[in-house]
């Protein structure tokens, strides 16, 4: 059995006021060849809610919410939370940990899916962090990426058929189901799962709502024009759906856990004002976020972790993800700005 002593929430971090949004933005891009337009565009985007990321406020109600799991039906372990690009950051809430005399960590990582920066990236920051803090800094694994486990799944499916609930009934089922993720680098892309396990996910939900017929598309695209990057994006497509005769569509973002910025801005906003223009009723469904069920599967992930249980639920085609990832998963070198 694997012995644990603590539990790690790691996430992507936010600014938590109007001072905060450029130096955090100058953290999340820094090395990357984005266009400052566009880091511009994004805070810009930040003021709009006063300078505030809602993913701050989810990952504490995340964290209370398994906090109160954990007190009911154990293990009885304390909840940490390090950040990636703001505070809490990942070196600081490890010196905590050191501190607290906690010595080995499990990690849950607010991302389901493979990729460079949802999985691999996450790892090389807890590896630098433990060298920052030094030889007492807490060993840390990772828990598996749980796009495909029932805790995940069955939210998503609730969710969408609510989102579906609420398109007249004599539409309902001639609206279209689009499911969104982030955009990725392709050249990230071809060395992950990413896109595999997303098309896993949005299939296996579908098809527990009987719909045959559904579109994976992405969202919040950073790069270069000239960079490839996954498509359709979710404005182009939506546009090819009202000009294909659609009338409603049901957009659920499966490759976020919560409605942080990306997901209240770039849908509930842009793509709203787009929908509106083109005259599409859009209907965005909810994230897992606190879901009960989706609270329960972590504390499941952790048990079976800590029991190296045979049985590692997961539903759809793919299987379950490994617990260790290989020396070359999700292996990325970003393109850096020449001249």
């Amino acid at each position: 059995m694997a012995q644990y002593d603590a539990i790690l929430v790691v996430s992507f971090g936010g600014p938590e006021g109007p001072d905060d949004v450029m130096p955090f933005l100058e953290n999340v891009l820094r090395g990357k060849n984005v266009p400052r337009e566009r880091m511009l565009e994004v805070a810009e985007h930040y003021r709009h809610f006063d300078g505030v990321s809602p993913i701050n406020d989810q990952n504490r109600a995340l964290i209370g919410a398994l906090e109160a799991e954990l007190a009911a039906k154990g293990p009885q372990l304390p909840i940490y939370w390090g950040n990636r690009n703001w505070h809490p950051t990942l070196p600081d809430t490890l010196r905590q940990m050191a501190a607290d005399g906690i010595r080995r960590a499990i990690a849950f990582f607010t991302s389901a899916y493979s990729s460079y920066s949802g999985c691999r990236q996450y790892r090389e920051n807890i590896a630098v962090a433990r060298e920052e803090v030094g030889p007492e800094a807490p060993e840390v694994d990772k828990l598996r990426v749980f796009f495909n486990h029932p805790g995940f799944i069955e939210p998503n499916i609730e969710n969408l058929r609510a989102a579906l609930e609420q398109i007249p009934a004599a539409r309902r089922d001639a609206a279209a189901i689009v499911y969104t993720a982030h955009s990725i680098p392709s050249a990230m892309a071809d060395n992950c799962r990413y896109a595999a396990q997303l098309e896993d996910a949005c299939r296996t939900v579908s098809e527990a709502v009987g719909r045959d017929a559904w579109r994976l598309v992405y969202q919040s695209r950073s790069g270069p024009p000239q960079q490839p990057w996954l498509e359709p994006d979710i404005g182009d497509y939506l546009r090819e759906l009202r000009a294909g005769g659609a009338t409603d569509a049901v957009v659920l973002p499966i490759g976020f856990i919560s409605d942080h910025l990306e997901v209240i801005w770039d849908l509930d906003t842009e793509a709203q004002e787009i929908a509106g223009e083109i005259g599409l009723n859009m209907v965005r469904a909810a994230t897992v976020g606190v879901h009960p069920r989706f609270i329960t599967m972590i504390r499941e992930l952790v048990e079976e972790r800590m029991n190296d249980a045979a049985d590692r639920p997961a539903v759809g085609r793919l299987g379950p993800s490994h617990d260790v990832c290989p020396q070359d998963c999700c292996l990325y070198t970003p393109r850096r700005p020449t001249g």
